[in-house]
């Protein structure tokens, strides 16, 4: 049966079409639990890592809305998630606490902990961060949480983390992770459906953001996407079942970009290039880097007319003409650290930045090719010896 035409069956209708829907959303939701270490019962299908997102937050805070709840996260968190906060500390409905991200784009777990007051519900912090590609120690986190409810003898606050970065190379076991809640989407796996997940432990109150309907455990309503869902599955399936040593080759490639390039900004600019967040604790496939005084927009379309895609921020802030939040997060870290030396071969890097004209992140699919990645180099030289005479 084909479930990607228009008389997709609803998993709801007890007619046979919609019983057989049933059964493969069942599968769906088995494979997808099996692999986060989770219940079938705590996955909740959404439309995408925003909804689910507005999910966590705003559900939690409803969940104790009696009292005036309290959220924590961080300064380099994904709209989605800074937003939502935002708007629930404008209509009075939370107090928000903001714990702001160290220079090399790191949260700091004893600062999570000191965020966390009496009436804090939720903790809120990303696996792996969406533009600098930053690994966040949420086991760390969790563990200081975890003392603070021993001392606190409560069962608050709840951790939730957006995972959506983390999908493809990071270990997704939420019980090895220590969290409550988990925001995982299609859009950052190859051959997935445009589909959200939630996870949320059974024990974790949660009221539900939109009203309609019964379905996902009451918590989402709307007939659900079956056909999204099912690619969802098999494609999350597929992506945790690639090897280490494919996760080791990508960021092989990826440091060979970046001597590379750092060579010619070095060459062309008579400059370091800027690396923006941790190197050592960095998703394999990202590389997010500055070259001072360049323009990022003009190199964004230029690299495109040569075939290179390239972004200078998160893709739903695309529109907004000031500078990513997250570098700009860093470069207000305090300290605002020297030259760090890299070993292997890597160049010198600024982990905070100095004054430039923005970022651009470089992402490295599954199966990337060096040909690929040398073509890439020579696109960068070219735009690098364009710019130079007006912006240099």
């Amino acid at each position: 049966m084909d479930y990607a035409s228009s008389a997709e069956p609803n998993p709801s209708s007890i007619h046979e079409a919609g019983s057989e829907a049933k059964k493969k959303l069942k599968k769906a939701r088995k494979i997808t639990a099996g692999i986060l270490g989770a219940r079938e019962e705590e996955i909740i299908f959404t439309s995408g890592g925003t909804e689910s997102n507005n999910l966590a937050v705003q559900g939690a805070v409803l969940a104790f809305s009696k009292k005036m709840p309290h959220i924590v996260t961080t300064n380099i968190e994904h709209p989605s998630v800074l937003e939502t906060a935002d708007m629930l500390k404008k209509r009075k409905l939370a107090e928000v606490s903001v714990v702001p991200a160290e220079a090399d784009g790191r949260i700091d777990p004893k600062k999570v902990k000191k965020a966390i007051k009496k009436n804090t519900v939720l903790v809120s912090v990303m696996y792996a961060n969406n533009e600098i590609g930053t690994v966040e120690p949420i086991r760390e986190i969790a563990k200081e949480i975890r003392h603070w409810r021993k001392r606190e003898k409560s069962l608050l606050p709840y951790f939730h983390t957006d995972a959506v970065q983390a999908a493809n190379y990071l270990d997704l076991n939420v019980e090895r992770l220590g969290v409550d809640m988990m925001t995982v989407s299609g859009a950052k796996i190859s051959g997935a459906g445009r589909i959200g997940v939630l996870f949320k432990r059974k024990s974790t109150p949660l009221s539900p953001v939109f009203g309609g309907g019964g379905q996902e455990h009451g918590l989402r309503p709307g007939t659900e996407n079956l056909f999204e869902i099912s690619k969802f599955a098999k494609a999350l399936e597929s992506a945790r079942g690639r090897s280490k040593k494919e996760a080791k080759r990508i960021a092989g490639l990826r440091d060979y970009f970046l001597r590379g390039i750092a060579k010619s900004a070095k060459d062309i600019l008579g400059k370091d290039v800027i690396v923006n967040g941790s190197i050592e604790n960095r998703l394999p496939n990202n590389l997010n880097v500055t070259f001072p005084n360049m323009p990022s927009d003009l190199m964004v379309i230029e690299l495109s007319e040569r075939g290179v895609m390239v972004s200078e921020k998160s893709a739903c802030k695309s529109g907004d003409k000031k500078a990513s939040h997250v570098i700009r997060a860093i470069r207000k870290a305090e300290g605002n650290p020297p030259l760090v030396k890299r070993g292997g071969g890597l160049p010198s890097a600024h982990t905070a930045g100095a004054a430039n004209m923005g970022s651009l992140r470089f992402s490295f699919g599954p199966g990337v090719k060096k040909g690929e990645v040398d073509y890439a180099f020579k696109a960068v030289s070219e735009v690098l010896k364009k710019l130079k005479k007006w912006y240099n």
